[in-house]
């Protein structure tokens, strides 16, 4: 009897373990199957790095698999974003990439070697960052209410650094401008270091930034902060208000980063992914990491970031258009 008993166990036991392997999806068992590459198409450190080294890890964990990060800098993004395009559509080679490559370079770069939807599969919205509109002290403006009534007083007297043409932060100052009716110069520099060291010396009175770059100078009293470009305020800083909350609606301009697939990925996989993405970002220690870059994890999935994409590269291609910005 006993004997029995201890079979009809083990054939219990043995049966559950089979349905535990048979619950197992096929999109899983495809990228369990061979090693990750996260593609990472700027310099290590930051936020893309950041990310692609986030996911490596959680990848591995979650497969049992190999997981490298290969940073791919060079031609704004676009060498790395060729690499995934040209890679086996299988969900095992992966681009963690910001929103203006996404949304802005196709507009505003003439010779735009991709085309988005058709060379990529949008998997998942991974993060975002709020950036902030700051002045230096020196100016005296210390509200946008301050800001416009100066910029309509003395027109041509004001004028905002961003890190580059095209850039998000270029592009929320030129939406800033057309949304608050001002005139305000845009003077572009060659990377947020520059532009930040000249906004601390006085040489250029505005900025927008993300705000992780500029918060220990706005602790400091070094710079002013008059508004987030973001629909609601950040626990970071709480006491900066939107620029929605000030009467300048439309400025929601957040800074965030995705991640993307090879055109051809099969549906299936590229949902698989997005579940996976979600669970390795929402673990404890890796939300405080990202806090520590003053980044907060962002849930958007497959068809819904798809629609995310498609509907601000509209928004900014009417920009773009609008105010006649061009490569330089």
């Amino acid at each position: 009897m006993t004997t029995r008993r201890t079979l009809i166990a083990l054939a219990s036991l043995l049966a559950f373990a089979g349905a535990t392997v048979h619950a197992q999806t096929a999109a899983e068992k495809q990228l369990a199957a061979d090693k990750f590459t996260l593609v990472a198409p700027f310099p290590a450190g930051g936020p893309i790095d950041t990310l692609a080294r986030v996911l490596a890890d959680g990848l591995a964990k979650r497969y049992n698999q190999i997981a490298v990060v290969d940073n791919a800098p060079g031609a704004a993004g676009n060498i790395g974003m060729d690499k995934v395009k040209r890679a086996k559509p299988d969900g095992h080679t992966l681009l963690v990439i910001p929103a203006g490559n996404l949304t802005v370079n196709p507009t505003l770069m003439p010779k735009f070697p991709f085309d988005i939807q058709k060379d990529f599969v949008p998997v998942a919205m991974l993060a975002k960052t709020p950036n902030v509109l700051v002045t230096n002290p020196a100016t005296g403006i210390k509200s946008v209410a301050d800001l416009i009534a100066q910029a309509k007083a003395r027109p041509d007297s004001l004028s905002y650094a961003s890190p580059g043409v095209g850039s998000g932060l270029h592009l929320a100052g030129e939406l800033f401008k057309s949304q608050a009716n001002v005139d305000i110069l845009h003077i572009a520099y060659k990377g947020t270091p520059p532009a930040i060291n000249d906004l601390l010396g006085g040489t250029v009175p505005l900025m927008f930034s993300n705000l992780p770059t500029v918060l220990p100078h706005i602790k400091s009293g070094k710079l002013v902060a008059l508004a987030v470009t973001d629909s609601a305020r950040t626990p970071t800083a709480p006491d900066i208000p939107t620029l929605t909350e000030l009467g300048i609606p439309g400025v929601v301009v957040p800074s965030w980063y995705g991640l993307m697939a090879p055109g051809g990925t099969p549906p299936d996989v590229a949902a698989q992914l997005a579940r996976d993405a979600a669970a390795i970002l929402a673990e404890p220690a890796v939300r405080e990491r990202l806090q520590g870059q003053g980044l907060s994890a962002w849930d958007i999935q497959t068809a819904a970031f798809d629609t995310h994409i498609r509907d601000e590269t509209a928004r900014w291609a009417k920009v773009i258009k609008a105010r006649n910005i061009t490569m330089e």
